[in-house]
C-alpha cells in the first residue's frame, strides 16, 4: 500500500477526517453543488472543533503543526465527497493562515491565528485581479504608505471564499518602495476596514460550494502594523505560498481520482450488457487501468512533493509536476466515468458529472497546466 509511507501522526489525522467527512459533509455534498451553498455551520464550528483548521499551524496557538503532508491528506480525503469544501479549506488553512504563520511577526500570529484555527475567523488570500492572472506580476493594486497607515486602490476578482472570509492576505504593489524591481507588499486586511468592500459573487460551473467574488480597495486604510514583513519584499513569500498551494490543491485531485476509480469500477461490475458486465469489454478495462495507473502515478508524486516541502526544501519543479499531471489526470478519470455509466453518467442523478466540473478547475487555479508546463521546462533546462 502506497500509504505506508504516512506517519502514525498523520495517520491518525487521516482517520478522524474520514470519519467526520463520512457524517458531516458526505450527507449534504450534493446539496452544497446544487444549491451553491457553502456549509458555514460545517466550516466554522465542526471543522474547527475537529482541529482540521488548525492543522499546519504552530500548537502554541491551538493548531496540530502536522505539516504539508497532513494537510494533503485532509484535503484528498475532504474531496472525495465534496472537492468544494476541500477548495475552501485550501484557501483557508494554507493560503491564508499557513501564509500569515510562515510570514507573520509574534504580534500578527498572536491575534490572527487562534480564531482562524478555532474557525471564528474564514481566511482567504487575495491576489487575482481583472488583468493579472497567470501574470501575478502584473497586478496594479497598490498600497501607499502615509503616516501609520497603508492606502489599498484596486480590485481582485475570482477569490475563493471572498464572501464570506473575515480575514484576508492581501497583494499589493508599493510604488513608493525603491531598490526592488518588483516591490510587491502582503497585508492582513480585515473585512470591516474603512474603504474594503465584497463585490459580486460570482457563479462558477464547478465548485459551486466554494464561493468566489472581487473585492474592492476604495482608499482602503490599513494599519502599519498589518504589513506582512517587510514593504516590497513579499515576492519570495507569494512563490513559497503557492507551491505549498499546488501540492495540497493536487490532493483535491487524488480525491475525485480516489472517487472515479471506485465509482466507475462498481458500475463497469454490475451493470450488463449483452448478456455480461461490461466490466468483461476490453475498452471499458482500458478506461479502468489508465484510471488506477493514474490514481497511484498522482499519489506518489503528490506525496513526495509534500515530503519535500516538510523537510524544507525547494519544490518548485515538484509541484508543478504534481499540479500539472494529477489536475489534468483527474478531468481525464472524471470523462472516462462518464463515459462507463454511459447516459446515468450524463444525468445529474450520479455524482459523476460533479467531479467532472470540479476537476477541471484544478488545471485552471493556482497557475494553469500551461503555466506548469512553463515552470517545469525553466527548471529542468536550468539544471542541465
Amino acid at each position: 500500500m502506497i500509504d505506508i509511507i504516512l506517519t502514525e501522526e498523520q495517520r491518525i489525522i487521516k482517520d478522524v477526517v474520514e470519519k467526520f467527512t463520512e457524517k458531516e459533509i458526505a450527507p449534504i455534498a450534493s446539496d452544497i453543488d446544487e444549491e451553491e451553498k457553502f456549509p458555514e455551520e460545517i466550516f466554522r464550528k465542526k471543522m474547527g472543533d475537529a482541529g482540521l483548521l488548525g492543522v499546519l499551524m504552530p500548537r502554541e496557538y491551538g493548531g496540530a503543526d502536522a505539516g504539508v503532508m497532513a494537510a494533503t491528506v485532509v484535503t484528498e480525503v475532504i474531496s472525495k465527497v465534496s472537492a468544494s469544501v476541500a477548495l475552501s479549506f485550501v484557501a483557508h488553512a494554507v493560503l491564508c493562515a499557513n501564509n500569515l504563520k510562515e510570514n507573520c511577526n509574534q504580534g500578527q500570529k498572536k491575534r490572527y491565528l487562534p480564531p482562524l484555527i478555532s474557525g471564528d475567523a474564514i481566511g482567504a488570500m487575495a491576489l487575482t485581479e481583472p488583468e493579472a492572472g497567470s501574470d501575478a506580476m502584473g497586478i496594479t493594486t497598490t498600497a501607499v504608505k502615509k503616516g501609520d497607515e497603508f492606502i489599498l486602490n484596486g480590485t481582485k476578482t475570482l477569490i475563493t471564499n471572498g464572501p464570506v472570509a473575515d480575514i484576508f492576505l492581501v497583494y499589493a504593489k508599493s510604488p513608493g518602495c525603491t531598490g526592488q524591481r518588483i516591490p510587491i507588499s502582503a497585508f492582513i486586511v480585515e473585512k470591516n476596514f474603512a474603504g474594503f468592500s465584497v463585490g459580486k459573487k460570482i457563479p462558477k460551473m464547478g465548485m459551486r460550494g466554494s464561493p468566489i467574488s472581487e473585492l474592492i480597495f476604495d482608499d482602503c486604510r490599513v494599519p502599519a502594523e498589518n504589513l506582512v514583513g517587510k514593504e516590497g519584499q513579499a515576492l519570495k513569500m507569494l512563490w513559497t505560498g503557492l507551491n505549498v498551494e499546488r501540492i495540497t490543491l493536487s490532493g483535491i485531485c487524488l480525491g475525485i481520482l480516489h472517487s472515479c476509480l471506485d465509482t466507475a469500477t462498481r458500475y463497469a461490475k454490475e451493470r450488463r450488457q449483452f448478456g455480461k458486465p461490461i466490466a468483461e469489454f476490453q475498452m471499458i478495462q482500458k478506461m479502468i487501468a489508465d484510471m488506477s495507473v493514474n490514481k497511484s502515478a498522482a499519489h506518489l508524486m503528490i506525496y513526495y512533493a509534500a515530503q519535500e516541502a516538510d523537510k524544507g526544501r525547494r519544490i518548485n519543479r515538484e509541484a508543478a509536476e504534481a499540479k500539472l499531471f494529477s489536475s489534468e489526470a483527474a478531468t481525464r478519470a472524471a470523462l472516462d466515468t462518464i463515459q462507463i455509466l454511459g447516459g446515468y453518467g450524463y444525468t445529474r442523478e450520479f455524482p459523476v458529472e460533479r467531479w467532472m466540473r470540479d476537476a477541471k478547475l484544478m488545471e485552471i487555479g493556482a497557475g494553469t497546466s500551461q503555466i506548469m508546463r512553463y515552470i517545469i521546462a525553466k527548471e529542468v533546462l536550468s539544471s542541465t
